[in-house]
């Protein structure tokens, strides 16, 4: 383990660069150990260690020491991390399955939407926080976004239709109702038609801060 002991970001920062080059330019093994710093012992300001801290998530500390544990000071840091350490080239997705939100039974609201994973996060998040029991549908179309999928052709009429029929979903509710999102209102006429006429369609609210508000209007009714 590598010690950067001034506790100063400009020359912390400096000596991370000088050593990771070092240890590969000049294959300087000696120099490859893992490294330590401590960015509580920069600022007494709990934001700005953890900006401190995002600079040497990416400038190249193995081990940053945080002086707290607050979640608003160590999400951001995971999420920074793991954006950068994800292959650009593949679109961060979830699972295409069937998602229970809140223990939905036979009569709660059916969603979809693809399985990008930050609108998957956002929408079952809002899901979770309307209290409403919910069915979420989540279509594989490539981690791609609902209008970035809509225009590839991968979030379509036929293939969502093709993916309700084979979800399963059908089995477990009595009300057949699918909501899609507001920003795919084009397509509740002919996901009509090609779901046969046997489930209705329900555009669903454009911005997923709506969702709440939405549903249990929804569930009211």
């Amino acid at each position: 383990m590598l010690i950067i002991g001034e506790r100063n970001l400009k020359s912390d920062f400096f000596n991370q660069i000088t050593l990771r080059r070092a240890a590969i330019n000049k294959k300087n093994r000696l120099l490859g150990y893992p490294t330590i710093v401590f960015p509580g012992e920069m600022t007494d300001d709990p934001l700005k260690e953890t900006l401190i801290a995002s600079v040497f998530v990416a400038k190249y500390s193995s081990i940053i020491v945080l002086s707290n544990a607050n979640p608003q000071n160590l999400f951001p840091l995971f999420v920074y991390r793991q954006n950068i350490y994800t292959d650009p080239r593949k679109p961060m997705a979830v699972e295409q399955k069937i998602y229970e939100i809140n223990n939905p039974d036979s009569s709660s609201p059916v969603l979809i939407t693809t399985n990008f994973s930050l609108t998957y996060f956002i929408i079952s998040g809002e899901v979770e926080s309307s209290k409403v029991p919910s069915w979420l549908l989540v279509m594989d179309v490539e981690g791609q976004s609902v209008l970035t999928a809509w225009a590839a052709g991968k979030f379509i009429p036929e293939q969502i239709a093709k993916f309700i029929n084979k979800s399963g979903i059908a089995e477990k509710v009595g009300k057949k109702e699918i909501i899609i999102p507001g920003y795919v209102t084009q397509l509740q006429g002919e996901l009509e038609e090609e779901l046969g006429g046997e489930w209705k369609v329900v555009v669903g609210p454009r911005e997923a801060g709506e969702v709440p508000k939405f549903l249990k209007n929804y569930v009211a009714l």
